[in-house]
């Protein structure tokens, strides 16, 4: 059961729909008898009339009936039918330019899936549909297609507004690519809510959750390092970190197998191996983890190269605490930093 001492916290987190709650507690409404995710929408409640639980499941045996608004035993981030029937319709025809009478075909209000798309991928559907257009001109590109046959074929009948919607989502100017290669970012639902995963056909570079402050310029860091396109997909390294982590959040897997990417200095990625060597449900202080890689008084610089990890979870810097015992600093939030230490302790 809930601690007492968590009650009014978690009583905030509902009041602010922090996301980053997701997966820790249910609320039970006294008042209506149902129960809700930490997201819900609906009018919240007095703290006098809210019961809070660990699983569903203690919602559910305390007679407590589903939310029909949040939907607590969906999964957090449930895929929508609109969006997935858009998401299929993009894919057997990615290169169509939609227009409202498509949306009306399909019985489909535009704003109703602008929305939708907006709070799913943190883009409209339009903006999805162009990136994806724009994916498929890449690959031209690269297999030598020539710049103009790439642009009319993804619907471009503008040479200059082809290379303008070009450079919002790639990054650079078609004729100005030249080596660059493509990663492909892909959402991946957790417990703990969704992650973005990007990848090349090899490697892992980014694993975050989507909430994470910041999380847009890393992206942007990681673009311009690698002199990159990324663009909406999946790859081997996605669909095996996806395949891990559904393991790992049901106590399954401990350690991670997907190859990854150190971009770092050599300081970093000296810290960052360390970070793997330390076993699951255990910590380390930062002036511990100093002293494991021979830099006792390197402590603050340890504390930087944790806090740049760009690779959750796997490169487990959840696992650093402070000396004095506290949980310190997390890109994903405290409250997601205390669930994976308490989670890898049970297991152990």
């Amino acid at each position: 059961m809930i601690k007492p001492e968590y009650k009014q916290e978690y009583y905030q987190a509902l009041v602010d729909k922090k996301s980053e709650y997701e997966g820790l507690f249910y609320v039970g409404v006294k008042t209506t008898g149902v129960f809700c995710r930490p997201t819900c929408p609906a009018r919240k409640p007095k703290f006098e009339n809210c019961e809070f639980f660990e699983t569903a499941q203690q919602a559910l045996l305390a007679s407590f009936r589903p939310c029909k608004r949040c939907r607590p035993l969906s999964h957090p981030n449930h895929v929508s039918e609109i969006v997935r029937t858009l998401v299929e319709a993009v894919e057997a025809n990615p290169e169509k330019r939609w227009k409202d009478s498509d949306f009306q075909e399909l019985s489909i209000d535009a704003s109703t899936a602008r929305r939708q798309f907006k709070k799913r991928f943190g883009m409209t559907f339009v903006e999805y549909a162009r990136a994806r257009r724009m994916g498929i001109a890449m690959k031209e590109i690269r297999t030598g297609k020539n710049v103009i046959d790439a642009q009319l074929s993804t619907g471009y009948e503008s040479s200059s507004g082809f290379r303008d919607a070009f450079s919002r989502i790639m990054g650079a100017a078609p004729t100005l690519l030249g080596d660059t290669r493509i990663l492909k970012a892909a959402w991946i639902d957790t417990r703990l809510g969704p992650m973005i995963a990007i990848a090349d056909d090899e490697l892992l570079y980014l694993l975050e959750f989507v909430d994470r402050r910041g999380l847009e310029r890393e992206v942007e860091r990681l673009r311009a390092r690698m002199k990159a396109a990324v663009i909406p997909g999946t790859t081997p390294p996605i669909q095996s970190i996806e395949r891990e982590l559904n393991l790992y959040f049901e106590a399954e897997l401990t350690h991670f197998e997907t190859p990854i990417a150190y971009l770092g200095s050599p300081f970093q990625q000296m810290v960052w191996d360390e970070l793997r060597k330390i076993p699951a449900g255990e910590t380390r202080s930062y002036s511990q983890l100093a002293t494991l890689i021979g830099k006792p008084s390197a402590c603050r610089a340890v504390a930087q190269a944790n806090g740049a990890n760009q690779i959750a979870i796997v490169v487990p810097c959840h696992r650093i605490i402070n000396t004095n015992g506290e949980l310190g600093g997390y890109g994903g939030g405290l409250t997601r930093k205390a669930w994976l230490i308490h989670h890898e302790q049970q297991k152990k």
